[in-house]
């Protein structure tokens, strides 16, 4: 069985490049208008520590960061935070509330960059404690704001297991 050609001989199929131009356009004007621009979540400016002491003296302006120490149980559970000296218990509402007693309500952007909390974490800490620390002493939400508290956050070397 022979397939007979339906068009006549000498006419010639013609593609309308205009709608295909029109409907790419569209497409690009929809993409444009519609695309929404967010600040990462979860966007710490973390520093981990060195393999290898530093040498020199640190910088005479650099300011002594803020240390957290978080110990744990055996078991991994967090056992208590301590703010320097002061123990927080367990209390992640406390250790922000140490923070913004310190930097103030509404920091300075020179604050927020001149403070540093370093977080001191036993070896075998759970990573949701960890992570709930950062939340604490990074910033907050106060009715749709977000309020920065700290933004260079780093951690102590690992003790040992």
């Amino acid at each position: 069985m022979r397939v007979r050609n339906v068009r006549p001989q000498g006419q010639e199929i013609e593609l309308q490049m205009t709608p295909m131009i029109d409907i790419v356009f569209q497409l690009l004007v929809f993409f444009i208008m519609t695309f929404k621009i967010v600040s990462p979540e979860g966007d710490f400016n973390v520093r981990m520590p060195a393999s290898a002491p530093s040498e020199g003296p640190p910088p005479i302006d650099s300011i002594p960061p803020i240390r957290v120490r978080m110990t744990a149980l055996s078991d991994g559970s967090l056992a208590e935070i301590q703010f320097g000296n002061r123990s927080l218990g367990r209390d992640f509402q406390k250790l922000r509330q140490a923070i913004l007693d310190m930097v103030g309500p509404d920091p300075s952007p020179s604050t927020l960059e001149s403070t540093e909390v370093e977080l001191d974490c036993d070896y075998n800490l759970r990573f949701e404690n960890t992570i709930e620390a950062i939340t604490a002493v990074s910033g907050y939400v106060d009715q749709g704001n977000i309020v920065k508290l700290v933004e260079n956050i780093k951690f102590a070397p690992p003790r040992g297991r």
